[in-house]
């Protein structure tokens, strides 16, 4: 499945369109590297996901849903969120 129908069917990101917008933004990474919205999301992956203020690190199960292995929420005094 791709990376940015995988996002919208999981309801991690409400429309494709964002999903697709997040990804070429750079702000999807496997392994430290920027995924395209055509990556095919294979079971095992483990996703890093930023969107607005959240940080999401997420693995994908043999059924293409997700368990979710760290959350962060960032605030306006973190030193990233600037």
């Amino acid at each position: 499945m791709r990376l940015d129908k995988f996002l919208k069917v999981n309801r991690i990101i409400k429309r494709r369109t964002i999903a697709q917008e997040v990804s070429k933004a750079g702000l999807v990474k496997k392994d430290g590297r920027t995924l395209k919205p055509s990556y095919e999301v294979k079971p095992g992956d483990v996703l890093d996901v930023v969107y607005g203020n959240k940080e999401l690190r997420i693995k994908v199960t043999d059924d293409l849903k997700y368990e979710v292995l760290e959350e962060k929420f960032r605030g306006e005094d973190d030193e990233e969120y600037r």
